[in-house]
């Protein structure tokens, strides 16, 4: 009984479109072409509906929306295992995500996202924490563009990055979320209801 009611309360909260997109990636000039199915689906969050869109290779986006998506019953299997664990973070029983993710942009970008993976669950780094780590302290800016270009909200942990005054700044979910985020990682970590912000 206690895991038809696990399964009935994540379907609820599940909103899925079936529709795959098309993406053709071609290798310079030489006419190869491969075809790739990128899937949508549409999470309902505590704060807000979230759109993940991903294939066999990885995640590639996570969002939040500011409008509401019907409920479809199909899931992309490659998709499933990203909407399980994101129902686990938002019921405090998951603190780090183990999903596989190919998120588009620069080289630098990536190297900034794969920094933001290493900040602890409930902890924050200001942008100048990032750029010393990326071994430029001058690179703040660059950081925080990186940073607000993040394609993968939640598991890239965007959130977790605050001005270098300690500020709560910049989230594209915007900044209610972010503080929202944070103080739902701030409980668990001390065990009861803080706020950090």
């Amino acid at each position: 009984m206690h895991v038809e009611l696990f399964l009935l309360n994540l379907l609820l909260k599940i909103n899925i479109v079936f529709r795959p997109l098309s993406l053709n990636l071609s290798h310079f000039g030489r006419g190869l072409y491969l075809q790739m199915d990128i899937h949508k689906a549409y999470y309902s969050s505590p704060i807000g509906t979230i759109e993940i869109t991903g294939n066999e290779q990885g995640v590639n986006s996570l969002y939040f929306l500011d409008e509401k998506k019907s409920i479809s019953g199909r899931i992309h299997p490659s998709l499933k295992e990203c909407i399980q664990q994101l129902d686990e973070y938002f019921n405090s029983t998951r603190k780090e995500f183990d999903l596989i993710i190919n998120p588009e942009g620069t080289e630098f970008r990536k190297k900034v996202w794969n920094k933001l993976l290493k900040i602890p669950y409930g902890k924050t780094k200001s942008y100048l924490d990032i750029a010393k780590q990326m071994g430029d302290a001058n690179a703040n800016r660059a950081v925080g563009n990186a940073n607000a270009k993040n394609p993968i909200s939640i598991i890239v942990p965007c959130h977790r990055v605050i001005g270098n005054d300690g500020d709560l700044v910049g989230y594209g979910g915007g900044l209610w979320r972010k503080e929202w985020l944070l103080n739902h990682e701030n409980s668990l970590v001390f065990g009861k209801q803080t706020t950090l912000f």
